[in-house]
């Protein structure tokens, strides 16, 4: 269930933190509020947290603000960013929607990049658009990021000229205006016409006490970006696009002096407006009492109600700040684990519920409660998860709760830690970001750890306890419900939504923390030892077989320093379930891997586990079952136990039964007023050639599938681990694992029972098809084109395949989106698989306006006939393979692409060696085989079209 589809746009920029014997603290009730939001609390001496020495911070003589950093992850690549301080808010009414436009402007002809030229660059030097080379528009600002190759020193350098152009020479010819007007209405109709943009329409003024930030939505207004002059653009470029609001960000694998002297050469000549418009700090007035809106739509599936307190933004600029930043992350996480335990009852009282503190918009902080109930059910849903928040201000939390939450923290600083020599040079990026765009502290991960190390433990019971009474209020408060037309019946008024939330925590008690002392696993298997061992030195990898017929394929790496990754799969999979137990089977491994584990319920375990950084579940699919997981190393033992206990103590919960089965009829019962869904559903049935295991399962299925049924289908699917084959990649040595490994994978019951899948034909039918699906009211369409069909599963192909999907998304981009202006980001997917049967897909979709279906579908297939008929452009060759041999340098460098290629080739049968050669083999790539592979697997013989359209009127 996607959910956040449906949650406003700001909402989604809160953080939300989640994680027999009985520990209770008793307290007396507290009084209640105040009717104002309290200041939080500040430590009594509060010193400026320190900058971060490993990063040079400069200033030109012209404003313009740098950050550079040398860090080698990943190897021979940087991030390079350029940060305005522009966005939405500063638009003029006549502007409004342009500071996106200008986004878009940038990749479309500069001072040095005429057109589209700049794009063209980067995809020879494998840079790809979208997936790398991209931008974003807010309220605040505008950002734009360019990932690089560093061993070429022409691309890097050329780099810092893109930069500088998109900086202070974006061009803004006329043509390639008016040819944008169309790809950034069709990103406004892709993301928009549609119930969240009607509901937000109204919300939005309410939620944001009509600021400049109800009026300037980023994406603008549609007649102007339809009619705005060449001038208007211009005007807010050059009166916003200057260096005294611009920063630089690089961090990679350099020299950082180097990069100094390139920012001073290409950035020293930008000059500030002569007459400077001061850049005015927005914000968003206080709000007297509680606003409340209730908005209805008839395509909306969920109703849903939003809870918000705002509060004075914060930045954490001084250890004070990061002592409260560290009790909101405690408090945050001990308040959702407390909503997550009310999911695990058998009729819980919402779908969906998470309140927490944190950043919103305009400068302010907010406490949110957001909720999503069952159709009928808002009183039950709203006041469940009002109690919580009550429950928290009357009688606080527990001792043991704020052990494990710390716990927790530590471990994720902990883990930060012990990789900062491996950390991603994004992460360093998005903290520059913030420091340049906030103020945000940036002390580093040294600094960091000692903080917490040394301080966390001074965070009290007491500290704990006093935060929900600061955040809880009824002043400054906005009361937001969205819900379907047909609940309109079941919706309050406001007055009776109000008294709800005021009699949600009415008669609350204390929380009582179950916990258990008992340990996971009471003995150690005493397991099997290894009867056979295998290396392959040219990849680095062990292979044991275990005296039970369990393999393990083992590859230590040093590429990350806190990380094992645990993949492990056996054949059979729902394939091997009969018509009549499928929809059982086909829920029993989420059922299972949410229901706890041996004598540990789900709540039991999680408090448990508490500490550790590790997860593990087990899954089924449709043609093999097995276990996916990663750990530390130094909880390994742990992680393996885990793996020992879902094989041999699955738990049978029939709470957790009871909860999912009523949660899933809930979420299918509105599911066909949204046309997305319907449209999905239809696809998804089409092909399948309407095979039922490969729909959306219907409420009549549902209600005939049973625990007993999931539960032994579970069981059946875990009993031979002979026939299983783990994959290990990470930080660890082979020889001190290999006790472990046979102890407890060593140790798992064994039937040699050689069991397979079998293959059950879901798969799109022959010949051509076209299916148009008529829901929305909304002017917007989607299609997608499928082309299909039995396939020669080999390297060769594989290769052949992977370039004709790259240079047909070249192509499409450029006539559908650049030519056309119909479109704004078409996708071309391609995939190929032997089990349980050799096939091959290529889809093709993009959304448009529905007068336009009909023309783009037709300049797709003229573009597919260019191919078949010459096969691709040399360039366009070029542009594949440059960017397949940068992914593939970065992804062996993976742990999580190791993990997935090495248990992939033994599923395949195939010589995992064979990625060794894998960027010389693109020397086989030309335009005759794009050619000849076009017309093998793009031939039309098999085409489905599926067209979502408006609802006839």
């Amino acid at each position: 269930m996607n959910l956040n589809k449906y949650v406003p746009l700001a909402l989604l920029a809160l953080t939300l933190s989640a994680g027999s014997a009985f520990a209770q603290v008793k307290k007396k009730p507290v009084p209640s509020p105040k009717n104002k939001p309290g200041a939080p609390a500040i430590a009594p001496k509060s010193d400026v947290l320190p900058v971060d020495q490993s990063v040079i911070i400069g200033k030109l003589p012209n404003g313009l603000t740098y950050y550079i950093r040398a860090n080698a992850e990943p190897k021979s690549r940087a991030e390079l960013y350029l940060v305005n301080k522009a966005g939405s808010v500063l638009e003029n009414d006549d502007q409004q929607g342009l500071a996106h436009f200008t986004e878009h402007m940038a990749f479309n002809g500069t001072r040095d990049f005429p057109k589209n030229q700049m794009v063209d660059y980067l995809q020879k030097a494998g840079v790809k658009f979208g997936a790398d080379l991209n931008a974003y528009t807010s309220f605040n600002e505008t950002v734009f990021q360019l990932p690089l190759p560093t061993d070429t020193a022409s691309v890097f350098e050329k780099g810092f000229n893109i930069l500088a152009n998109w900086a202070g020479y974006v061009s803004f010819d006329p043509s390639e205006i008016d040819k944008e007007r169309g790809v950034v209405l069709e990103e406004e109709r892709l993301r928009g016409k549609n119930a969240q943009e009607r509901i937000q329409q109204q919300t939005l003024p309410v939620l944001l006490n009509n600021s400049r930030y109800a009026l300037r939505l980023p994406i603008g207004k549609e007649d102007i970006l339809k009619n705005f002059k060449p001038e208007t653009i211009k005007a807010f470029y050059q009166d916003w696009y200057r260096p005294d609001l611009q920063a630089v960000i690089a961090v990679g694998d350099f020299d950082p002096k180097r990069v100094e002297a390139l920012i001073k050469q290409n950035f020293s000549q930008l000059k500030n407006p002569a007459a400077e418009k001061p850049r005015t700090k927005y914000s968003v007035p206080a709000t007297p009492g509680t606003a409340v809106k209730i908005v209805t739509d008839p395509e909306y599936p969920y109703t849903i109600a939003q809870i918000i307190v705002k509060h004075p933004g914060t930045v954490t600029k001084t250890t004070g700040d990061y002592m409260q930043q560290v009790r909101v992350q405690l408090f945050n996480q001990m308040l959702n684990a407390r909503l997550n335990e009310l999911l695990q009852r058998p009729n819980p009282p919402f779908l969906y519920g998470r309140t927490s503190y944190g950043n919103f918009i305009g400068d302010q902080d907010a406490y949110t409660s957001l909720v999503v109930a069952k159709p009928g059910e808002l009183e039950k849903a709203v006041k469940a998860v009002v109690a919580e928040s009550e429950r928290a201000r009357k009688f606080g939390f527990t001792l043991t709760e704020l052990e494990r939450a710390k716990q927790d923290a530590l471990v994720g600083i902990g883990n930060a830690y012990r990789e900062r020599d491996k950390t991603p040079s994004a992460n360093f990026v998005r903290e520059y970001q913030a420091n340049f765009l906030t103020g945000e502290a940036i002390p580093g991960i040294d600094f960091e750890y000692n903080f917490y190390i040394g301080n966390i433990y001074k965070v009290s019971l007491a500290d704990m306890n006093a935060m929900a009474g600061k955040f809880i209020s009824d002043q400054n408060r906005v009361v937001i419900v969205q819900a379907p037309d047909k609940e309109k019946a079941n919706l309050p008024d406001d007055k009776t939504l109000l008294n709800w939330i005021a009699t949600g925590g009415q008669n609350v008690t204390a929380y009582v923390d179950n916990v258990s002392s008992e340990p996971l696993l009471a003995k150690i298997p005493e397991g099997t030892k290894v009867a056979k061992q295998d290396t392959d030195e040219a990849i680095g990898t062990t292979t044991l077989t275990l005296g039970n017929g369990l393999k393990v394929i083992l590859k230590p790496t040093d590429y990350r320093n806190d990380q094992i990754l645990i993949s492990g799969y056996a054949f059979g999979g729902t394939s091997l379930a009969s018509d009549d137990e499928f929809t059982s089977a086909n829920l029993a491994s989420s059922i299972i891997s949410g229901s706890g584990i041996a004598q540990f319920n789900q709540g039991m375990l999680d408090k448990k586990l508490a500490g550790k950084n590790l997860s593990i579940s087990p899954y089924i699919s449709e043609f093999a079952q097995g276990i996916s997981g990663n750990t530390s190393p130094a909880d390994f033992e742990t992680a393996l136990q885990l793996i020992y206990l879902y094989f041999t103590q699955p738990r049978k919960d029939k709470d957790i039964w009871d909860a999912n089965m009523e949660q899933t009829r809930a979420v299918l019962t509105n599911r066909g007023l949204d046309p997305g869904s319907v449209y999905q559903d239809t696809v998804s049935a089409v092909l399948s050639n309407y095979n039922f295991r490969g729909m959306v399962t219907t409420i009549p299925r549902l209600n005939a599938a049973t625990l007993d049924k999931a539960y032994d289908f579970y069981k059946k699917r875990f009993a031979d681990a002979s026939a299983f084959t783990f994959t290990l990649v990470g930080n660890f040595d082979v020889e001190t694992v290999k006790p472990y490994l046979e102890h407890y994978l060593g140790g798992l019951p064994s039937t040699n029972s050689k069991e397979t899948y079998k293959n059950m034909n879901i798969q799109p039918p022959a010949g051509v098809i076209t299916k148009t699906v008529n829901k929305g009211v909304g002017d917007k369409s989607t299609v997608q084109l499928i082309f299909s069909g039995d396939y020669d599963y080999n390297e060769a192909n594989n290769i052949q395949v992977d370039a004709l999907e790259e240079v047909l998304n070249i192509k499409l981009i450029e006539r559908l989106r650049e030519q056309e202006s119909g479109v704004y980001a078409p996708g071309v997917r391609a995939s190929y698989r032997k089990i349980p049967g050799a096939r091959y897909s290529f889809t093709i979709s993009f959304g448009c306006a529905p007068e336009n279906v009909d023309k783009l579908i037709n300049a797709t297939m003229e573009e597919i006939g260019k191919i078949k008929q010459n096969g691709a452009l040399p360039a366009d060759i070029q542009k594949f393979v440059a960017e397949e041999a940068r992914s593939t340098q970065q992804q062996l460098k993976q742990n999580v692409f190791w993990t997935g290629y090495l248990a992939s080739s033994s599923q395949n049968g195939e010589n995992p060696d064979q990625i060794l050669a894998h960027v010389s083999s693109l020397e086989q790539i030309t335009p005759q085989t794009t050619k000849d592979a076009a017309n093998k697997y793009l031939s039309g013989k098999n085409l489905i079209k599926l067209i979502l359209m408006p609802e006839k009127k």
